[in-house]
């Protein structure tokens, strides 16, 4: 058995960063969908994006880790909505710092 992959910090060394981009549209009925999400290569590419387009970011590896169990352009589970929400509230509040 390898035990490389019960080691969280141990797979991410093996696999490189993870990272998801999220969609939301503050239309009435609308719901976050997830619109890219990779590791390694993509992953590192995906943040780089991300700066050059002054987009903010923020790390969350449990929240990450479900989001790559999502197909691309399927809508987040009502279950992760709560940390969603925490996460688009304090990246509005950065917004409003700048």
């Amino acid at each position: 058995m390898n035990s490389a992959y019960f080691n969280q910090n141990k797979r991410r060394q093996l696999n490189g960063p993870t990272a998801a981009v999220i969609k939301y549209d503050e239309k009435p009925g609308a719901v976050p969908k997830v619109v890219a999400h990779g590791s390694g290569q993509v992953a590192q590419k995906i943040m780089e994006l991300a700066k050059q387009n002054n987009i903010q970011m923020q790390e969350d590896e449990s929240l990450v880790n479900h989001l790559l169990d999502i197909d691309l352009g399927d809508s987040i589970p009502p279950q992760l909505y709560a940390a969603i929400a925490e996460i688009l509230i304090l990246l509005e509040e950065l917004e409003r710092s700048y």
